[in-house]
């Protein structure tokens, strides 16, 4: 017997390729009403949903592909695509809005050259607006999530959110070479 695996898409290579799900998937998969905990959870492991992923948890769930795709879409805390290194929360709400949350944005995607829900091809950066982060003392307000942790940073300027994109920029440079 070899231990070479296949390209083929078997349950084994599938098995294999999800082994780190299996936990949550033994633990929640006959639960009814866990689907939420699921996504969550394989979120949490791969940094996003993916097709693949969706369809596993399918076999494994006995819940139709439609359904898991359907609450992945409805709810925007479920991502269909990988995040950069640091993903990038600008609060959009109301107190945001109207202290310049739009100057903050076109400064972001001049900076890094992405738009909302764009990611740079470096896969350093990932804008995404939000509806709000809690913070309207300072607004306008950015939250950057990255395996260090998240971090908010208020009070923002076009000048001040390009040097704290350059900073981050050369810390996670840092942590990769």
């Amino acid at each position: 017997m070899s231990d070479v695996s296949c390209n083929c898409n078997c349950e084994a290579n599938r098995a294999a390729q999800f082994a780190d799900l299996a936990p949550v998937l033994e633990e929640y998969a006959q639960k009814p009403g866990s689907l939420i905990t699921i996504l969550q959870k394989t979120q949490d492991i791969y940094g996003y949903l993916s097709i693949d992923a969706i369809n596993y948890i399918s076999e494994v769930t006995g819940i139709m592909p439609a359904k898991i795709y359907g609450v992945a879409t409805f709810y925007a805390q479920f991502r269909l695509q990988p995040v950069g290194k640091n993903l990038i929360m600008l609060c959009q709400g109301t107190a945001c809005h109207v202290n310049g949350s739009q100057l903050i944005e076109e400064a972001i995607t001049e900076h890094l050259g992405i738009e909302d829900g764009q990611t740079t091809e470096d896969g350093v950066f990932t804008l995404n607006n939000v509806a709000c982060l809690g913070c309207c003392s300072l607004a306008p307000v950015m939250m950057v999530k990255n395996a260090e942790g998240d971090e908010t940073y208020g009070n923002l300027t076009k000048t001040k959110v390009k040097e704290i994109l350059d900073e981050i920029s050369a810390r996670t440079e840092e942590v990769a070479g």
